[in-house]
């Protein structure tokens, strides 16, 4: 009982710490001394430094004794992380970053289909057929429209059964939160369109890995087009 007390105020340090050294709170070069975040949330040191592990290991802040605790120059945060790249998408809106985020989609996603085209398992292929009913189910307003959508582009990635691109499910789905949202606003609509992603879908299932591959480029290439006009 108590280890999950502890890990729990352990992550809600790293949380709080966390959103506040990306959002600027502590400004940009230290936050305050060990003994000061201790007194603040009622921490013993034990709990502190366990919380300033897990934020150095996500590339916010470096700690060295007699140095105290410095905030990372924000080009050594790990973007890949998905607590990081929350926070980071959250603290304001950034068309520059949804940019450079759909860039790596690009590279990533079409690969990941192309390989599910002749990878995926029965289940894999099952969960794919799943996240289209989804979206279907979505346009009737029977389902969330952003989570069928994310679970598509999940399933795809899971299917490519590639362990690097399974290593980046997480990151994608929590990126697509703004990054679907706004593509959306941008095209006028409520939700994707179920139909665009059921060709990617039916390309897999055939077995077509050059096709699904560039279906899926050019599902991407639409959001990323909308971003970059709107950027201009």
């Amino acid at each position: 009982m108590r280890r999950s007390v502890l890990g729990g105020l352990t992550q809600a340090i790293v949380q709080d710490l966390g959103v506040g050294i990306v959002t600027g709170r502590f400004g940009h070069t230290s936050l305050p001394t060990e003994s000061e975040l201790c007194e603040t949330y009622g921490a013993a040191r034990t709990i502190l430094r366990e919380a300033v592990k897990v934020l150095a290991a996500k590339g916010l802040i470096t700690s060295r004794p007699r140095h105290g605790i410095s905030i990372a120059p924000e080009d050594n945060w790990n973007l890949l992380d998905p607590d990081v790249l929350h926070w980071t998408l959250a603290r304001r809106f950034s068309l520059p970053l949804l940019i450079e985020f759909t860039q790596v989609r690009l590279t990533v996603e079409p690969g990941a289909a192309a390989l599910a085209a002749v990878a995926a398992s029965e289940a894999d292929k099952a969960a794919i057929r799943q996240a289209i009913a989804r979206m279907y189910a979505a346009e009737r307003g029977d389902d969330d429209a952003l989570a069928s959508d994310i679970a598509f582009h999940v399933a795809v990635l899971q299917a490519s059964n590639n362990r690097f691109y399974r290593q980046l499910r997480e990151m994608v789905a929590t990126a697509l939160q703004v990054s679907i949202h706004r593509t959306n606003q941008l095209k006028g609509v409520k939700i994707a369109s179920a139909r665009a992603h059921e060709k990617v879908a039916k390309l897999i299932l055939a077995g077509d890995a050059d096709a699904a591959a560039e279906a899926m480029r050019k599902l991407i290439q639409g959001a990323l087009t909308l971003f970059q006009r709107a950027a201009r």
